[in-house]
């Protein structure tokens, strides 16, 4: 680090600006790196350093694609010109993150995550706004459920400010692959792996963090459909005391079978049933949403309660938060069903849907996710027989619209929001 009598030596005129930027540097070592302590005597470190943004190596690409043509986007299959990766080892911490051309990551075949999974990942949202501006929505979340998924794998914590801060370097690089299209954005990939070139179940030596982006179309290019889920009592997807409320890979690849015999039986996604009592957990990849419209004249948006199986999805808290200040009177939403409205975090089982839809009682039924934000729900397999669920012209009901309406517009900077956080 430079000192100020070395400062000196370029220039008088130039000391007051030189001088603060070595006070910024400091201060933001502070910021990231507070947890760093070192050895009074020997000066050595007795705790591993953490994300470190000032270190950051940026290498521009020598061959940039053109991005393609909004139209033709596949969702996942169309990758920017750069990422981001930030090494980690046990005895040295989070080594320097490094912002170079999007390339192969090489790995030993021995490597921890291909032998017992030790890998994660998040997934969250860029977007443009109708004067160019360029946000994140609610990316504090993501690193949070990260750094719960890191600590639930024995795979590294870390700073989540920092890291946030060097996705937004990611993304001012590659923001012309927004699309500058109504409905479009950037989805942005942090992933966390274990590298260890080591046979044997322990924590892992070495890890990697990377992030990787995609430009990605509206989820429902023609307007919402709602779809039809297959419930599933054959097949758990999580357990109580398990894995179920962490963002990792293990979760996701189980359950692709099980789509496929949905498929086979002409629906498009399975609803995950847990136990004898088949209590509704996750639609699918998505958190689930009921609502009821009780006799006494209360309507009642219901999802399952982070129990331990439950991912807790930020469009799912998201929701939650909007349609409790919906309930309360604090924000009113337009287009919310007349009456007495409740927001409830219980458990609910298929037999309490299926005897609302048969009584007249069920409003909606709809699930929750990062990519499709709301996906209507229009009928559930279940037992042998087909549980209807009421939809408006539409494809969506009276709760799920206006809320979609809010959050959309919050996302996409048509309402100001804390949540939206600005990147450029």
């Amino acid at each position: 680090m430079a000192t100020l009598a070395a400062l000196r030596s370029l220039g008088s005129h130039r000391l007051p600006q030189l001088a603060a930027r070595v006070a910024a540097v400091r201060h933001g070592a502070r910021r990231w790196n507070s947890g760093v302590t070192r050895d009074p005597m020997t000066g050595e470190l007795t705790s591993v350093p953490n994300v470190e943004p000032s270190q950051v190596k940026i290498s521009q690409s020598s061959t940039p694609k053109p991005p393609p043509d909004a139209s033709s986007l596949v969702f996942g299959h169309t990758f920017t010109d750069h990422m981001l990766t930030i090494p980690w080892s046990s005895g040295s911490g989070w080594g320097a993150p490094e912002i170079k051309p999007y390339s192969p990551i090489v790995l030993d075949p021995s490597a921890t995550v291909f032998h017992y999974a030790q890998g994660l990942f998040e997934g969250l949202k860029a977007y443009r706004d109708a004067n160019g501006r360029i946000t994140l929505f609610r990316p504090d979340m993501n690193m949070k459920r990260m750094n719960n998924s890191a600590a639930r794998l024995a795979l590294p914590t870390f700073n989540g400010d920092a890291v946030i801060e060097l996705i937004k370097q990611l993304i001012r690089m590659d923001k012309h692959w927004i699309p500058d299209k109504e409905g479009y954005s950037l989805y942005i990939r942090p992933t966390m792996i274990g590298t260890q070139a080591a046979l044997g179940i322990a924590p892992p030596s070495q890890a990697l963090l990377f992030v990787i982006c995609s430009p990605v179309g509206p989820y429902y290019p023609q307007g919402f459909k709602p779809v039809a889920l297959y419930g599933t009592t054959e097949y758990s997807r999580a357990a109580p005391g398990g894995i179920g409320a962490y963002k990792l890979g293990a979760n996701y690849a189980p359950g692709v079978l099980i789509q496929k015999e949905a498929a086979k039986k002409g629906y498009v996604q399975n609803l995950w049933l847990h136990g004898p009592e088949h209590y509704v957990t996750e639609v699918g990849t998505m958190n689930a949403f009921v609502v009821f419209k009780h006799p006494n004249g209360v309507t009642e948006l219901v999802t399952p309660p982070l129990d331990g199986m439950i991912l807790p999805g930020i469009t799912r808290d998201s929701v939650l938060s909007l349609a409790r200040d919906h309930a309360s009177g604090k924000s009113p939403l337009a287009g919310m069903p007349e009456g007495k409205f409740e927001v409830n975090e219980r458990p609910v089982t298929m037999k309490e849907v299926k005897k609302a839809a048969e009584e007249g009682n069920l409003v909606e039924f709809f699930g929750t996710g990062t990519a499709a934000v709301i996906s209507p729900v229009d009928r559930i397999g279940y037992l042998g027989t087909d549980v209807h669920i009421p939809t408006g012209p539409d494809g969506m009901g009276p709760v799920s619209r206006a809320v979609w309406k809010q959050l959309v517009g919050i996302q996409t900077g048509k309402i100001d929001h804390p949540w939206s956080v600005v990147v450029a």
